[in-house]
This record gives C-alpha cells, sequence and structure tokens, in this order.
C-alpha cells in the first residue's frame, strides 16, 4: 500500500483540560527504525493513564479522585506515571489494534500484512525482568490516537479472531492490567475476590479472568448498571458502597470475609474494603480512580497478617497469554461504544463520566 506523508492525530500539547488535545489533520506520519514497525491504526481504546496524564493527576500534589478536569494544584513539573516528565507534543492511546504495513531494519518483515495488538509496556529487551527501565505506549513515545503509529516490533503480536478491531481494542491495557494483579495476588480456584469498580474496563476484566482461574468473583458496582455488570458473569453483584459490607457479603455469599480484594477505585470507602479481608487475605490495586490517598490503620495489616500488592509494570508473560485467551474465546470483550478519531473530544467526555460499562473505542 501506499503510505502518506500526512495523518490525522489527537495531539496533547501538555497537562490540563481537554482543549490541550488537539485534532490535526496534517501531522507526519513516523518512519519505523530500528527493531520498528509501522502499524495502520485500526481502532485504539481509551484508558484512565490517558487522562491522569493528561491532568497532572499522577503528581503527588494532586490528592483529588480523577476528574478529567486540569489539576490546578499540580506543578509545571508534572510527572507522568513513571515519575518523569512527559514529552510534548504526545499522541496518546496504549490499547491499539492495526495492520502492519511497513517494518525497519532489523524488524520482522513477516508481520507486514497482518492484524495486531499492541503490549502496552516498552521493555528493557536486554533484561526482561527489569520494572525500573520501562516505557508505556503513549506516554514515553507516541501512541495510536492516530491514523498511524510506529512500534518495536517486539510489543506486538499478531492475532487470530473473528472479533472486529474494536473488541479487540478493547482488551489490551485493561485485560493485561486485570491479568498481571491476579498474578501478583496469586488468585486461583477457592479464593473470593471482591472487585471495585466492576463497570469500568479493568474492573469488568477482573470479573471474566478471576472466574477463569475458578474463584468466586464478587462485583461492586451503582446499580443502575448491575444489568450490564451481569454480562461479565460475577458470582454475584452487590451496590457500590454497602454501608455495611460485610452484611452485605454474608447474604449475598454466606460469609462476611473475603480472601482477594481486587481494587482500582481507593477512596473514602478503602478501610471497608481492608476490613472485610479474612485473616491472610490479600490486596491488589492498580488504581485510584476515587481518590489516592486513604487511611490505613497498621494494626488491621499486621493483626490479620494482610498482604498488600501495588499492580502496574506487567510480567512479559501477561501480554501472550491474553492473546491465548482472546483466540481460544475464553474472554469477551464489554464494549460500550466507538468513536470516530475526529469526535475524540467526546469520546473522552463519555469515558470521564463514567455511564458506560466496559470500554470506549476510538476508529481513525
Amino acid at each position: 500500500m501506499t503510505i502518506p506523508k500526512t495523518m490525522r492525530a489527537v495531539v496533547l500539547t501538555g497537562h490540563g483540560g481537554t482543549d490541550k488535545l488537539e485534532f490535526r489533520t496534517d501531522w507526519p506520519v513516523p518512519v519505523p527504525g530500528d527493531n520498528e514497525v509501522l502499524v495502520r491504526v485500526l481502532a485504539c481504546g481509551m484508558n484512565n493513564t490517558d487522562v491522569n496524564t493528561r491532568t497532572g493527576w499522577y503528581s503527588k500534589a494532586v490528592t483529588d479522585a480523577t476528574t478529567g478536569g486540569a489539576q490546578t494544584n499540580a506543578g509545571a513539573d508534572d510527572p507522568s506515571w513513571g515519575g518523569a516528565p512527559i514529552a510534548f507534543p504526545r499522541i496518546q492511546g496504549a490499547d491499539m489494534v492495526g495492520t502492519v504495513v511497513a517494518a525497519g531494519p532489523g524488524a520482522d518483515e513477516s508481520l507486514i500484512g497482518r492484524r495486531v495488538m499492541a503490549d502496552c509496556w516498552l521493555r528493557n529487551w536486554d533484561d526482561l525482568a527489569d520494572i525500573v527501565n520501562v516505557g508505556y505506549f503513549g506516554s514515553e513515545r507516541d501512541g495510536g490516537f492516530a491514523e498511524y503509529a510506529t512500534i518495536d516490533h517486539r510489543n506486538v503480536l499478531p492475532v487470530e479472531s473473528d472479533l472486529s478491531d474494536a473488541e479487540l481494542a478493547t482488551f489490551s491495557c485493561s485485560y493485561t492490567t486485570a491479568e498481571n494483579l491476579l498474578n501478583r495476588v496469586g488468585c486461583g480456584a477457592g479464593d473470593t475476590v471482591l472487585i471495585t469498580g466492576a463497570s469500568g474496563g479493568v474492573g469488568s476484566a477482573l470479573i471474566q479472568l478471576a472466574n477463569h482461574r475458578g474463584a468466586t468473583t464478587v462485583a461492586m458496582a451503582s446499580e443502575a448498571k448491575h444489568a450490564q455488570v451481569a454480562h461479565a458473569n460475577p458470582r454475584v453483584i452487590l451496590p457500590r458502597a454497602p454501608e455495611d459490607l460485610a452484611a452485605a457479603l454474608q447474604a449475598a455469599i454466606g460469609r462476611s470475609t473475603v480472601s482477594i480484594v481486587a481494587d482500582v477505585v481507593g477512596g473514602a470507602y478503602w478501610p471497608r474494603l481492608i476490613d472485610v479481608l479474612e485473616r491472610g487475605g490479600r490486596y491488589g490495586t492498580s488504581g485510584a480512580i476515587a481518590g489516592p490517598v486513604v487511611p490505613l490503620d497498621l494494626r488491621t495489616l499486621y493483626l490479620h497478617d494482610l498482604t498488600f500488592h501495588g499492580c502496574t509494570v506487567t510480567t512479559p508473560n501477561v501480554f501472550p497469554d491474553l492473546v491465548g485467551y482472546i483466540e481460544r474465546g475464553e474472554i469477551r470483550p464489554m464494549l460500550a461504544a466507538a468513536y470516530p478519531l475526529e469526535d475524540f473530544h467526546a469520546a473522552q467526555t463519555a469515558f470521564i463520566e463514567k455511564r458506560h460499562v466496559g470500554n470506549i473505542v476510538v476508529v481513525p
């Protein structure tokens, strides 16, 4: 195919509100460098990292919930997720699905013409166990909110599936985040997993992937979303914040405690989640959309022999495992809506409002 010189893209010009996201029709098409492929983007999913990076929410000066608005108390040197300032302009978008159309020097030319999914994590290929010197696609380098993107050929895998491009774009970030969390906490058959934010991308992925392991899943979501959350097949669904969580669990599953809390919410309700962990229970977190600063009674932690896990950088096996689940039809997409790239502002506004269940995707 003929590769154009310019493309449509959504370009982030700095930290702030959605006015910092510019839709451009004249952005240069990137050229693949050593070990890189050029991907014609077919769809790209949204995630909270896009919003948090734009607003400067990762700054330690920010203690509020994720709102999508500019964080007025964030400093001028706001770090990205990894603790270093992000370079602007930047094309965001980690959850890329597309067709490889060209290969740079050293890249695998057999990928040309194949539909691929992108692994979000930019790894140290000389030391795959290194979780310090890593980057994030759409943060430390340009991502998929554009017609074309370059990426290391080792960061993409072909996927054989009847799912649409938009459906495939719901998986990468949310499901690898969820799978990594479940790996860290050692989730397996016999566990009971309490899942906060179950209507979101990571939450709905946690339900499916914990079910896949044979665990009992207890989802928490606003009652208006229960019918849609049920499509992910949790064992039971509780309201988003029951006044007496232990009593709600007892009524729903016959016990007042759980072995695992899988949390992406945080915020003021957080201590109640910790209080329903059984002795020896495990807590895993990969987000804090209701607020990152929470109170912890250390007596609860040590007297109950609890283990806490922060879950961000995935191990290299997680993404290939996910592609295998997709190809075998063991998990299903939760596509809430697909927007044209030129309607990006409307798409991100809908994402921030959190009225949807599952994932929102943009299509160039």
